[in-house]
């Protein structure tokens, strides 16, 4: 019978376990390479993908959305919707690198006799039509994959909103417990929920106040789009009995979660059952842990590509930029 002792003699020595562990799969890992030129081609193969089937993907998302024209005695838009998407994805993605910029070439003709001010596209981020098109092309992408029942991993970060604070060194500081300025907001966080089989977010969340906030938005969506969940990984910050509680509540069976030294089995039945996982076979247990790292692994990927500073500082605009993001993650794994 699993006691609490078991467990925190366990999460007492992890420190050692975890260091044993990666030495074990490095030492796996030391006679793989890498091959470079296969690896190169792929992504080439993903990129050239994602592009040429852009304007098909948009159009789709488009066509299942109703309109009603507002009554207004305004100028008409120059744009028509499906502009307004492109030039969105097209702004998130220009002038990144080098090779995205290679690669994003083509996507020019897309907007061939469009001339709009800075206001016009500044103005994109807060389209209502535009961002229902968006969390329509979202939905559609994950349905190309047949994504239904997943394990999953999230985690946070964050983009700065000034180009003096990069987000690594602001992290660091409130680490250290320095004093941070609140005059005026640096960060904004985000979260995100990702398959690990196809390695695309399957739901994401943004703040102004706090990773947490942004963990509880994501959830909310995974729950609002109705995609279910088997497994999920989530760091030690997650690892409490309220969370488990919540998540089982959205039918999620199984929990890879490091728990706290302080930790006890007095709780609900899935926390137990991870505790239970977690003492009577921790190497395994961490095994499927680490699977998490993809989500880290997909951060650093989106910032090489589009950057670590959003532009917009209006807090619906700043969501909506991290949701471009979002979109072009999934539309370069979609062929994968």
């Amino acid at each position: 019978m699993l006691t609490t002792k078991q467990v925190r003699e366990i999460t007492k020595k992890l420190d050692e376990i975890i260091e044993e562990y990666k030495l074990e799969q490095k030492e796996k890992q030391k006679f793989k390479k890498r091959d470079w030129k296969t690896y190169e081609q792929t992504l080439a193969n993903r990129i050239k993908y994602a592009i040429q089937n852009l304007d098909q993907y948009i159009e789709k998302a488009i066509s299942t959305l109703k309109i009603i024209p507002k009554n207004s005695q305004g100028r008409p838009s120059k744009l028509t919707l499906k502009q307004k998407v492109q030039l969105l994805l097209i702004k998130a993605i220009v002038g990144k690198s080098n090779r995205g910029m290679s690669s994003m070439l083509t996507l020019f003709s897309l907007l061939t006799n469009v001339d709009v001010s800075y206001k016009t596209i500044e103005r994109l981020y807060s389209d209502q039509e535009l961002i229902m098109a968006i969390n329509n092309l979202h939905m559609l992408l994950l349905k190309e994959k047949n994504i239904k029942n997943v394990d999953s991993s999230g985690d946070g970060t964050g983009y700065s909103l000034t180009i003096k604070e990069h987000y690594a060194s602001y992290a660091q500081k409130l680490k250290e417990k320095a004093k941070i300025s609140t005059k005026k907001m640096k960060i904004v966080y985000t979260f995100t929920l990702m398959d690990l089989k196809t390695r695309m977010y399957i739901a994401y969340g943004t703040s102004y106040h706090s990773e947490k906030a942004a963990y509880y938005q994501a959830i909310k969506q995974l729950k609002e789009n109705k995609i279910l969940v088997k497994s999920i990984r989530l760091d030690r910050y997650y690892s409490v009995q309220k969370c488990v509680k919540e998540l089982s509540e959205l039918g999620i069976e199984k929990f890879f979660l490091i728990p706290k030294k302080n930790a006890t089995i007095k709780g609900i039945q899935k926390w137990k059952q991870m505790l239970k996982s977690f003492v009577e076979n921790t190497k395994d247990y961490l095994k499927d842990y680490f699977q998490r790292n993809q989500s880290e692994s997909g951060f650093s990927e989106d910032k090489k590509r589009f950057g670590w500073k959003i532009a917009q500082k209006r807090e619906d605009r700043t969501n909506t930029a991290i949701f471009s993001t979002i979109i072009w993650h999934n539309l370069f794994w979609i062929n994968n």
